[in-house]
């Protein structure tokens, strides 16, 4: 039974102060409720502009409600596949990965492997991907992005380190494509998974973005690539299912919005 927490016995009328009183104590108790918990820092922001082709560190960047402004705004969709995800990923064109848009809010251009400039709404560029993947193409932008499963996408440097001691490397974070890579204070690896449920809070500010934690981050081959030279490695996606049933990373969605930073304090806010 929902109860006012103001409210008296039956026949029994609190004053308005006590009413007061009774209302703030029990926001207390919400309050009190929540548990922070100090992660780390941001190591890394990155951002990719055009789905599956390189992506753009940058120091600072705005966590807006469709995730990280200019986050996957573009990408190549197969004309030819009548499916719900017709989006062309480097999983079917790992070449994809040596395309390197460039532009300070928006690409302009795309640097081809051969180190060709092409705009990045030209028959040019989408022919020559097209040529490559050997079917027709539609470059395509949508405002609010093409996303696989969230808007945003979290991982830890102890993540990383751990899959690529098992599999024999030592892995750039460029292969798990994260738009925020934490460098945590524990170097246990996979903690990804326990935040799930829970909120990261990026700074100390009452205001600082937040992101809801939905899943973890079930990896597909594209952790296999080399993000220089495209050229598949199995044994990176292999370490993963050894290591963590396949996870690393997680995905979520936008609770707050705000200016992230690299250096900043990243919290864990968890309500018990």
């Amino acid at each position: 039974m929902n109860r006012d927490p103001g409210a008296g016995a039956p026949g029994f009328t609190l004053s308005l102060a006590s009413r007061a009183l009774a209302y703030t104590c029990f926001a207390s108790f919400v309050i009190l409720s929540k548990v922070i918990v100090h992660l780390g820092h941001v190591h890394e922001l990155t951002r990719y502009p055009v789905k599956s082709m390189a992506g753009l560190p940058t120091n600072s960047a705005f966590l807006g409600w469709h995730g990280l402004e200019g986050d996957r705004r573009f990408a190549f969709r197969r004309l030819n596949d009548k499916s719900e995800f017709p989006w062309l990923s480097a999983s079917r064109l790992p070449e994809l990965l040596l395309y390197q848009p460039n532009g300070l809010e928006e690409p302009t251009h795309v640097r081809t492997p051969e180190g060709l400039n092409l705009p990045i709404g030209s028959p040019e560029l989408q022919d020559e991907v097209a040529g490559k993947f050997g079917s027709p193409l539609e470059l395509m932008k949508l405002k609010h992005g093409i996303f696989d499963d969230a808007t945003v996408s979290v991982i830890n440097l102890a993540t990383i380190a751990a899959i690529g001691r098992e599999a024999g490397h030592d892995l750039d974070t460029r292969r798990f494509r994260a738009n925020i890579v934490i460098a945590s204070n524990s170097t246990e690896p996979f903690l990804e998974d326990s935040w799930v449920g829970g909120r990261l809070v990026f700074g100390s500010d009452e205001a600082a973005p937040m992101i809801n934690i939905t899943m973890p981050d079930p990896r597909c081959v594209m952790i296999n690539l080399d993000p220089d030279t495209a050229k598949q490695d199995p044994s990176v996606m292999k370490a993963a299912v050894r290591l963590n049933e396949n996870n690393a990373g997680a995905y979520a969605t936008v609770a707050r919005t705000g200016q992230i930073t690299v250096g900043q304090p990243v919290s864990l806010l968890v309500e018990t």
